[in-house]
């Protein structure tokens, strides 16, 4: 059982991270607290968050039903129960991208693919995320280089992969992009296995796959 004074210390932070609009806290929020399940991030950070949630929150994580039952041992989720609970769902996926410049790199994603920006964080950014229909990226800001050499290039090291459904939409989603002057690490083809992809790179050199279905 973890020392409970650092399990307080912890239940602050989450709540200090809630009141400075901190993005990244309000999926854990999400996924801990049933009550904040159906809101998105700003829905989260925007809603009354008090230490008594801060607190459910380090409890569920760590397996009770709230801090009262950390506090006194007795876990509420027993083996059997365990066996007998609905499979988790996983709701979203949202892949992290590399970048040297926040602002940069989100200019890319809305003047040159066609995404909106969802949020930049810190004075100057570090971290932000960019969407388009139901695709999440997010940014974050890393001054070192991540990859030795052209290990990426040469080993096609993809750092997102977005579909569509049809065949059009994916033909349509390249021209555009032509049109817009990206960069491409390699063109509209069909594969092998029966997918239509090409690669973006941004200006950091992710790799970024499209795809959809052939004919």
């Amino acid at each position: 059982m973890p020392n409970l004074e650092n399990l307080k210390k912890q239940a602050k932070q989450y709540l200090r991270w809630h009141r400075d609009g901190y993005f990244p806290v309000a999926a854990e929020i999400r996924a801990a607290l049933p009550r904040f399940r159906d809101l998105d991030d700003r829905e989260i950070l925007k809603a009354d968050f008090k230490l008594a949630d801060a607190q459910e929150l380090v409890a569920r994580q760590m397996g009770f039903d709230g801090w009262q039952a950390l506090k006194s041992g007795a876990l509420t989720v027993t083996t059997q129960a365990k066996q007998q609970a609905p499979r988790p769902v996983l709701r979203s996926t949202s892949a992290q991208l590399f970048v040297a410049d926040i602002k940069a790199s989100c200019d890319f994603f809305t003047d040159k693919l066609g995404f909106a920006v969802d949020f930049v964080y810190g004075d100057p950014p570090f971290y932000g995320q960019v969407k388009r229909d139901n695709a999440l990226l997010a940014l974050r800001l890393v001054c070192e280089p991540v990859f030795v050499g052209d290990v990426r290039e040469r080993e096609h090291l993809l750092s997102a992969s977005l579909t569509v459904a049809t065949s059009h939409e994916i033909k349509r989603l390249f021209l555009d992009y032509q049109a817009a002057g990206v960069r491409f690490h390699h063109v509209l083809r069909t594969e092998p296995w029966g997918a239509r992809n090409f690669i973006v790179l941004d200006p950091d050199g992710n790799l970024i796959l499209f795809s959809g279905p052939v004919d």
